[in-house]
């Protein structure tokens, strides 16, 4: 009877040995699996993971960062004149201020959101691929340096509630990090390194901006302002066979008051005389010289809705409805006057 109890001791022995064992086994590999995550030794983000730098996973893998396709937005200042003439006092304008308009005095008041295509032949201005002192002309690029040297702030929305911060706007237009391996060409099987690319950002990519203004009548001065409240340059986006989407999300937003001192300050290119160039961006927008179309509006919309939910199937009833709310704001003012 003893013999049968011990060797059943000792058969439970065993058997928790044996367990104890599978238990350490399994932990081991649960520890393993968790540190073989595709990183950057160099702290960027990879594949959607983000460990601290300095870490590398892959063992004497070597990682390589590819900056190839990122493009390179500065711009070298000219060591000499490359006028004929001196045009230094072009940095030295400054906006008139505006006209101040009284809450008491505004017998009417609309607020109008509007597209510019800028593939337009009257908006093809904004698209100049040129570069000066200032950097380069491409409309987009002077809201990016602006925002990236601190000068305005972007928003995240049309009311400027959320102010969005540069590595969010980097984010937006410099792209996300992709992680390649490169196999050695007589073994397939055998990694050589993983190379970490980033997609790069074209402004020319950007072919709509997106206008916040106010249409208000001024009882006073018996006229019809306009004010532009914010700037956003829009981001198309496309089906997989190449067709645009229809609606744009905006970028970001710009307070265009806090603009208005810097686009003072570049001038507009004129491609049929550039002596007669002298006007600044500013300028183009307070004469609005530009072409556009309505997308949304505060008049007959209680819902707060864009023209295109309206008609989601037809763009062209879309645009003719745009034209309308532009036709009720200026007969309004016309119909204030009797000859």
């Amino acid at each position: 009877m003893k013999k049968i109890i011990i060797k059943y001791c000792l058969l439970f022995l065993f058997g928790g040995l044996v367990i104890q064992q599978a238990d350490a086994q399994r932990t081991g590999r649960k520890k393993n699996n968790n540190t073989q995550q595709p990183v950057d030794t160099t702290g960027q983000q990879i594949n959607n993971v983000t460990v601290p730098s300095g870490f590398n996973p892959y063992g004497n893998i070597p990682i390589v960062i590819d900056s190839s396709g990122v493009s390179d937005t500065t711009v070298k200042k000219s060591l000499r004149n490359d006028n004929a003439f001196d045009k230094s006092n072009l940095n030295t304008r400054v906006p008139l201020p505006y006209e101040n308009l009284r809450w008491d005095d505004a017998f009417y008041a609309e607020k109008v959101w509007r597209e510019l295509d800028l593939r337009e032949k009257i908006n093809q201005t904004f698209r100049y691929e040129a570069e000066s002192d200032n950097g380069s002309q491409i409309f987009v690029n002077m809201l990016l340096r602006a925002v990236n040297r601190g000068e305005v702030t972007a928003f995240a929305d049309d009311r400027f509630t959320t102010p969005i911060t540069l590595p969010e706007i980097e984010q937006m237009t410099v792209g996300t990090a992709d992680t390649t391996a490169q196999t050695d060409p007589n073994d397939p099987t055998k990694v050589i390194r993983y190379v970490v690319t980033r997609a790069s950002f074209d402004a020319k990519s950007v072919v709509k901006i997106r206008l916040k203004e106010e249409w208000v009548f001024d009882r006073e001065a018996s006229r019809l302002f306009v004010r532009i409240l914010g700037i956003a340059p829009l981001k198309t986006l496309y089906f997989p066979n190449g067709q645009e989407r229809p609606g744009s999300s905006p970028m970001f937003w710009i307070y265009y008051p806090d603009l208005r001192s810097i686009l003072a300050k570049t001038e507009v290119y004129n491609p049929k005389n550039m002596g007669q160039s002298r006007m600044t961006w500013e300028e183009l927008f307070e004469s609005r010289m530009f072409g556009s179309y309505i997308v949304k509006s505060t008049l007959d919309n209680p819902q707060n809705k864009f023209i295109r939910n309206y008609f989601p199937r037809d763009p062209i009833l879309a645009l003719l409805e745009g034209d309308n709310i532009k036709d009720k704001i200026f007969n309004f003012e016309q119909d204030l006057w009797s000859y």
